[in-house]
């Protein structure tokens, strides 16, 4: 049964058959089907229905930041883009093997090269606030005045806003001055400045940024549209880490609880059956979905010898393979505020558990 198309992107098509071009911002894009972050399941959802729409975005709406706006245009007619047609065809698929979630979706495996490709720098919200710049002939006072009153390490140097001629930076100054030249002008101490797309991969770009401490973003049109620092990697990757560091913690605690409770053949009997060929020696071997099933049966659950209700205990662990599913396809939006709350309080509950019963 195909998911219902909202009434919203039923009136975007309408105008676009009639020859408009209608534009809106991601976040109003999810909107219009009851999500506010880009997980696996509703992107699968919100694909169908534009194909079935006939309609695309530019950018992909998987691709851009969230408040960045996306054009909907018509889709290419069979034939006249081969190489997209056969891609579509691979997004219309069912996915048939991998770990089924808690609601018993089964998730296509994909590579780790496949799924981090998908994450552009664009998609960090310093990509797209345009820089603070300053021109080349403006006197170097003003850029120290500019930097200290923003808290900035470095300002792109540009004449226009696609016209850059470098950078100048606290670096930059320091090392003129420590050798006895004049810095007058901006442009007496400012470097070369370093450029990336915004449609590169992001952790393409994590070694430029790295190695360089900053990139200015340019976008399609090679405009400057933003400034990435190596802060601003560490608090995305701090987004994206945690949630990693708490599934771990979970799956570890509930291994604990399980270890030395079933004989080898009892595990090997709730492995997945798309996986059969796996070999089952311990608990370290079995998955999320598999230590779900391993529980779900009351006699099974009575080794555990815990005093707390299974059905609720299950229920949570089916909430948290849901969760898992979109943190391992690397949301680019991050889990939401209560996901993550849900992750965080599973941990400690089972933590606190763990720790009572030793």
């Amino acid at each position: 049964m195909p998911s219902e198309i909202p009434d919203e992107l039923k009136e975007v098509a309408k105008q676009v058959r009639e020859g408009g071009e209608v534009a809106a911002p991601v976040r109003v894009l999810l909107s219009w089907f009851d999500a506010e972050r880009r997980g696996y399941w509703k992107v699968r959802e919100i694909r169908k229905a534009l194909r079935r729409l006939k309609l695309k975005t530019e950018p992909d709406f998987e691709e851009a930041w969230i408040d960045a706006e996306v054009t909907f245009k018509p889709r290419p007619k069979r034939g006249e883009v081969a190489r997209l047609a056969e891609a579509l065809s691979v997004l219309e698929q069912e996915p048939q093997v991998g770990q089924a979630d808690g609601a018993g979706k089964v998730v296509p495996r994909k590579s780790a090269e496949d799924v981090t490709s998908r994450i552009k720098i664009g998609m960090l919200s310093a990509a797209n606030k345009p820089p603070l710049c300053i021109p080349p002939d403006a006197k170097i006072s003003e850029a120290i005045t500019l930097m200290m009153q923003h808290d900035y390490s470095q300002l792109p140097v540009t004449t226009t806003e696609r016209d850059l001629k470098g950078m100048v930076s606290w670096k930059s100054l320091g090392s003129r001055l420590a050798l006895g030249k004049q810095c007058a002008k901006v442009r007496d101490c400012m470097e070369p400045g370093h450029e990336i797309r915004s449609d590169a991969s992001l952790f393409e770009a994590i070694q430029q940024v790295v190695e360089h401490e900053c990139v200015l973003v340019r976008d399609a049109t090679r405009k400057l549209v933003g400034i990435v620092t190596t802060a601003d990697l560490g608090m995305q990757f701090a987004q994206l880490g945690e949630p990693f560091l708490l599934l771990g913690q979970i799956e570890n605690h509930v291994r604990n609880l399980i270890a030395d409770k079933f004989t080898q053949a009892e595990l090997q009997a709730v492995r997945d059956p798309t996986d059969g060929n796996r070999e089952i020696e311990d608990v370290s071997d079995l998955t999320l979905g598999e230590y779900i099933r391993l529980l779900e049966h009351q006699k099974r659950w009575d080794k555990l010898c815990v005093p707390i209700d299974r059905k609720t205990f299950i229920e949570e662990l089916q909430r948290i393979g849901r969760i898992r599913n979109d943190v391992m396809h690397f949301d680019p939006d991050g889990p939401s505020t209560e996901d993550l709350s849900t992750l965080r309080k599973f941990a400690r509950f089972l933590s606190d558990l763990e720790g009572k019963l030793v």
